[in-house]
């Protein structure tokens, strides 16, 4: 029984031993505000005084330094539309009419332009937002992009980039290890009211 007082009368003396020495250490530094990335555009807003004479004395005001500070905002997505206008010329002589040739497209004949393509593939597999989220987000603009819609062009993008999809494998395969991982995602399944296993599937080399 001694035996057992002294062991806890000792545990109890070095847990209070660790307190004071916890106690004792300086408080940890707080980290400071981290400057905002340079590669950001600037706008910039000049704050001219309203008079250039000073207010104690009324002589004239001269400058002598800038007090810079910084806020960091953010413009949402904004829709626009690219208006493709080719001019037709006819020849009086021959009769013959020119017209510059349509612009290349992802997609033949849509309405979707790159910028649009890019942000649709963005926000589904970077930033893992379901298609129908995407059509709300267009809805708020009054821009009607059905999930169907969304669906084909996603699609159809995917087999643009086939070829690029493709280069990457084959450079994958020249290194002298390949490490691969599988790795198990919930999907919404909008309309039963659950989620469904899904699998995202990873290759690098070394």
């Amino acid at each position: 029984m001694f035996e057992e007082t002294a062991a806890v009368t000792a545990e109890i003396e070095q847990l209070d031993s660790s307190a004071k020495q916890g106690a004792n250490k300086p408080p940890r530094a707080r980290a400071g505000r981290q400057p905002l990335p340079d590669h950001l555009p600037r706008i910039e807003h000049r704050h001219e005084p309203q008079f250039c004479q000073c207010d104690q004395c009324g002589h004239d005001l001269v400058k002598i330094g800038e007090d810079i500070t910084e806020q960091l905002d953010v413009e949402p997505a904004r829709f626009f539309v690219h208006r493709h206008i080719r001019p037709q010329y006819a020849c009086k002589t021959c009769e013959t009419i020119t017209a510059e040739p349509v612009p290349p497209a992802v997609i033949d004949g849509g309405m979707a332009a790159p910028g649009l393509l890019t942000w649709v593939m963005t926000s589904k597999y970077l930033n893992h937002l379901p298609l129908y989220r995407l059509e709300q987000i267009a809805a708020r603009e009054q821009v009607i992009l059905s999930r169907s819609t969304l669906a084909e062009w996603v699609g159809r993008t995917g087999v643009a980039l086939q070829p690029l999809a493709d280069r990457l494998t084959w450079h994958l395969l020249q290194g002298n290890t390949l490490h691969a991982d599988e790795t198990p995602v919930a999907q919404l399944d909008p309309g039963k009211g659950k989620t469904r296993k899904a699998y995202s599937q990873g290759l690098s080399q070394q």
